[in-house]
């Protein structure tokens, strides 16, 4: 089916949807971007990640060319263009075109293109029995180098480690940061289960704050769920009563293996499973 794209204020069929090979995102990896996702018609928590996508421009000293307000509405313009009642939108900024130099200056012309379509990250069926995952040997970007709260195009340090992870025969990894403790994995957030209790990497592990990471909170805190935002070892993996994962993509999915070794009792726990029915209940009602 071919789908409709926003590109700089226009809806055009996909086929016309381009930007030149000059652009510095494409050239550089030079722009940011959120990826958001459609529960019964509409964007889920549109402006958290809109607000994200607008700070991670900011940090970059990228202007983006469309009011906050404009944005959310060319988002769920996009949607309706494309008659998607679930589905996912990868929201793109890139720099604009320029010359073969890391001038940012050059680029006069920011693009902004918004593409609207079906996803399914994992099989359905590891929704049931859990994800196998390993640790990579490419750690996580050194916040002191690229801040991991910039979702920015340069997705490269997420890929070298997912690489390994496929080599490896598992379809998500365990990045660690330059200190050696838990961040997250290649494209998700990572949640422990010790003694009923719930942990998860603090920002300043040098991971993405999540817009599912944050939603899984709240609803946790909510159910009365103490969590704590605390460094993390491979050691707390390993001991873990429970693991899962929380992303736009991914929602929230268990992990039962890390580097053969078994999490509890190697299927999906009872707490994974309670938040993840809270957090469908969550997007039902979106």
């Amino acid at each position: 089916m071919s789908r409709q794209v926003f590109i700089n204020g226009e809806l055009v069929p996909q086929t016309e949807a381009k930007i030149s090979v000059f652009d510095h995102g494409v050239l550089y990896g030079d722009g940011v971007f959120e990826g958001l996702r459609i529960y019964g018609g509409k964007v889920f928590r549109l402006e958290e990640h809109i607000t994200r996508l607008f700070e991670s421009a900011k940090a970059i000293w990228l202007n983006i060319p469309i009011a906050y307000d404009a944005m959310c509405r060319a988002v769920n313009d996009t949607v309706r263009a494309n008659g998607l009642s679930e589905g996912y939108v990868r929201l793109i900024v890139t720099r604009g075109v320029g010359t073969l130099s890391l001038d940012a200056d050059i680029c006069k012309n920011p693009q902004v293109i918004i593409i609207a379509d079906t996803i399914a990250l994992y099989p359905s069926e590891l929704y049931e029995t859990g994800l196998e995952i390993v640790t990579a040997s490419t750690v996580r970007n050194h916040p002191a180098a690229l801040s991991p709260r910039i979702k920015s195009l340069n997705y490269l340090n997420n890929i070298l480690a997912k690489i390994e992870g496929m080599k490896a025969g598992c379809i998500e990894v365990l990045m660690l940061n330059h200190k050696g403790e838990v961040a997250e994995c290649s494209g998700d957030n990572l949640f422990l289960v010790k003694r009923g209790e719930l942990f998860t990497p603090p920002i300043d592990a040098g991971i993405l704050a999540g817009v599912t990471r944050n939603a899984v909170i709240e609803l946790a805190r909510a159910a009365r769920i103490a969590v704590h935002e605390i460094p993390l070892t491979r050691h707390d993996v390993y001991v873990a009563d429970e693991c899962f994962l929380t992303g736009t993509a991914a929602e929230v999915i268990a992990v039962v293996k890390i580097d053969c070794r078994l999490i509890g009792t190697g299927k999906p726990g009872p707490m994974t499973r309670d938040l993840e029915r809270r957090f469908k209940e969550l997007t039902t009602n979106c």
